[in-house]
């Protein structure tokens, strides 16, 4: 790679003037622009230098790879001027540059995403718990009815589902709570008080108030209600900024053991005054105004809103916006018996397999290795309910799969609308997700799906082929034919075998939870969630990449294998702490030696996955690179089979 013409091509991409600041981290650059329209994102897309793009967290992320990145990035800053900054100093310039909505859409987002494993649970244990109520689902009995000995499993079963939405107000005290920076377990208390038995239950309140009931505290004259707030999102989230301002400026104004005595009580004091007199009745009011607005639009227009909604709702993906819904879904499932249900879940499975069906249709007609590789794994994946690989990767960058798959959507979300489909839980917004849609209305959903998924794939499949059969569809290169001649031709390949670097759990490489390794951009190859903190070099070879934060290493085999070992992910914000490092860069190490360590417990305290990556970054050489299945392993043990290109 010409590191410094890779960096002018970058440059110009960007546009003049466009560059805010930029950071790197193993693999990528990260870079905080002006503004994205003005990327010319067909160059970067077309260079075949470059391992793809995508936006995360206000940033602006380019993938070039382990190694080259650092050399790329100086010449970058050196083309540009902008100053280098640390990863730290990027996120908040990215903060800076952010709009007022992403920013809100940031936070809800950071709030819920770590919420969602309770929630999904729940949502999966409802859908169950659905399965085994709901009548009509094999026949005019539930199947409760027809095997009255189950009884007892699905009341066990149905307390277990509604427990996290029950509770959603602790869930959702403690992570907004640590989100503004307080304390988290205050922030879960503050959650407990707005759901304590002695007031009036959440779903009734709406009744108290209308029929007069409702019991009021008289606080020096003034009447606070005595109203709980089960199956509340802002409210919960005001309360949880409240909490984490207060104690930040007690902790900054009071000292020493004053501090650590009643910093806590005084914040939650005035926490839940505030929150029981003026806060929780507001957001309340905003919170219930939001949900029955788009209730009445739904309800108003019936399958014609599922349909509009149905259509824009990947574009809606795109802005980040659909970050905001969890909070307008956990309502309307909350209290199913009012709303009927969510319509946002059926109307995003119909959206993510639209678009996973235009994606497939181009890994079928391109003649792209690189693109056909990308869209074989982000289809799939998009089919499950993770469709940011499908879009970003495949379908914005031709456009026309993408538009085709909103206008399918549309189609299938509207036949849901007309047949009533709603969901009873959270699940998979995906070809699975019957799990968690009302019993009488999953063959309607499923129908819907194969709506979505046969427009998509047919209207993609013909109109593409004619699309590419006369586009540039095969690899273009921005190189000269000097700078060819100059450029040595790659050692070839061989069979060879890749070893486990850690002892740990092996996990898929498209579940791990950064778009770059899931989606397969940086190469093929596993995940092992570690149970000891010690790297081992997987091969022999030459360490060809290591960096000043100790989370990632490459090494590059005699048989011509080039292994990329990423400890963690996003790990490169901790600047190497708890992580150590045995070997430098340039030396040759033996499969089995010791490359480094990292603390386990301090990753995790920090807010980052462990999960280490092991990705074979010259992929396309190979014919096969085979993954073994899920299983424990130990240092040493097999877990990748290289299989050479046959000429």
């Amino acid at each position: 790679m010409k590191h410094k013409e890779v960096a002018k091509r970058i440059a110009a991409a960007l546009g003049p003037d466009n560059l805010v600041a930029a950071a790197h981290c193993a693999t990528r650059l990260r870079l905080v622009l002006k503004d994205t329209s003005k990327i010319d994102q067909v160059a970067l897309d077309e260079d075949d230098d470059l391992k793809g793009t995508f936006e995360a967290n206000g940033q602006y992320q380019i993938i070039v790879g382990p190694g080259d990145v650092n050399t790329v990035y100086k010449e970058l800053v050196a083309i540009t001027g902008v100053g280098e900054v640390s990863k730290d100093e990027l996120k908040e310039v990215a903060n800076t540059e952010t709009n007022p909505v992403m920013k809100l859409i940031k936070v809800l987002s950071d709030i819920f995403v770590p919420l969602i494993p309770a929630l999904v649970a729940g949502g999966l244990l409802m859908a169950l718990n659905n399965v085994l109520t709901g009548a009509g689902l094999f026949g005019p009995q539930s199947v409760v009815e027809m095997f009255p000995g189950i009884k007892g499993f699905a009341e066990i079963v149905n307390l277990m589902a509604s427990a996290p939405f029950a509770f959603l107000p602790i869930l959702i005290g403690f992570s907004a709570t640590k989100r503004f920076g307080g304390n988290p377990y205050l922030g879960a208390a503050a959650g407990m008080m707005l759901v304590m038995p002695s007031l009036v239950n959440g779903y009734g309140v709406a009744e108290a108030l209308a029929t007069h009931k409702m019991p009021y505290w008289d606080v020096f004259g003034f009447k606070i209600a005595q109203a709980g707030y089960q199956g509340q999102v802002l409210p919960v989230i005001g309360v949880a900024y409240i909490l984490a301002t207060l104690e930040k400026f007690f902790h900054k104004h009071l000292k020493n053991a004053v501090d650590f005595t009643f910093t806590p009580m005084l914040s939650v004091i005035i926490t839940g005054f505030v929150t029981f007199a003026i806060v929780g009745p507001a957001l309340r009011a905003v919170s219930n105004g939001m949900t029955d607005g788009l209730v009445w639009l739904v309800n108003s227009l019936g399958g014609f809103g599922y349909g509009i909604f149905g259509a824009i709702y990947s574009a809606i993906v795109l802005t980040g916006l659909h970050q905001s819904f969890p909070a307008i879904e956990t309502t309307l499932l909350a209290d199913v018996a009012k709303t009927g249900g969510s319509f946002i879940f059926p109307i995003a499975s119909a959206a993510n397999v639209a678009q996973g069906a235009a994606c497939f249709a181009i890994f079928l007609i391109t003649k792209n290795q690189k693109q056909k590789a990308l869209a074989s794994s982000s289809a799939f994946s998009a089919m499950l309910g993770i469709t940011e690989p499908a879009m970003f990767g495949v379908n914005l960058k031709l456009k026309f799969p993408f538009f085709i798959g909103l206008a399918a959507s549309g189609v299938g979300a509207a036949f849901m609308g007309f047949m009533g489909v709603r969901s009873a839980s959270l699940g998979p917004a995906g070809i699975i997700g019957f799990i968690a849609i009302n019993p009488k209305s999953i063959p309607m959903f499923m129908i819907g799906l194969v709506i979505s998924i046969a427009i998509a794939f047919t209207a993609t499949f013909f109109y593409g082929r004619k699309q590419l059969e006369f586009a540039a569809d095969a690899p273009v290169t921005n190189t000269t034919a000097q700078e060819i001649n100059e450029t040595p031709t790659p050692a070839g390949v061989t069979n060879e075998e890749i070893y486990a670097p850690v002892q740990g759990q092996l996990v898929k490489l498209s579940d791990t939870k950064d778009p770059v390794f899931s989606s397969g951009l940086m190469g093929k190859g596993t995940a092992i969630e570690p149970t000891v903190g010690e790297i081992y070099a997987p091969v022999t070879g030459v360490l060809t990449f290591t960096n000043e934060s100790k989370h990632a290493y490459g090494i590059q085999t005699d048989a011509g294998a080039e292994v990329l070992l990423h400890i963690g992910i996003d790990t490169v914000q901790m600047n190497g702490e708890g992580f150590t490092t045995a070997v430098k860069q340039g030396q040759i190490v033996k499969k089995g030696e010791l490359l480094g360590t990292f603390d386990i417990e301090k990753i995790k305290a920090a807010g980052y996955a462990t999960t280490v990556m092991v990705i074979i970054t010259n992929t396309l050489s190979y014919a096969e690179v085979e993954a073994i299945d899920e299983q424990t392993v130990t240092v040493g043990q097999k877990i990748i089979a290289l299989t050479e290109t046959t000429k």
